[in-house]
């Protein structure tokens, strides 16, 4: 079967976007996503559990990285979010991996010394 190249984005873009309802998406983002053929899905107001999986991400990063560091522009904000993306998504234990990384690796067992 031959697709054409329109057809494959069509197949393969997104037909809707789940938004909060902040400001930043204006009308120029409304009708960007108009024209690809995305249909806009705004949260209902003041329902963050509408959108749970990304209030968790935020949630994380607020309190596991932001919150203990004092910024120093943009540079070093992206330097700290890159840093926590690896941990995040290399290092850190999930509950929903059964309290394992993404990456895997071997249980290091420690050393019981008698003393």
């Amino acid at each position: 079967m031959n697709v054409s190249p329109s057809m494959l984005i069509r197949l393969l873009s997104p037909r809707y976007l789940i938004r909060d309802r902040d400001r930043i998406y204006g009308s120029i983002v409304a009708r960007r996503m108009r024209a690809m053929g995305i249909r806009d899905k705004p949260t209902a107001p003041a329902s963050p559990w509408q959108n749970g999986c990304a209030e968790r991400l935020i949630g994380s990063i607020r309190r596991e990285c932001v919150d203990h560091f004092i910024v120093l522009g943009e540079a070093h904000l992206r330097h700290i979010l890159r840093t926590y993306a690896h941990y995040y998504n290399d290092i850190r234990t999930h509950r929903s991996l059964d309290k394992d990384a993404p990456v895997s690796r071997p249980v290091q067992r420690s050393i019981h010394t008698r003393s």
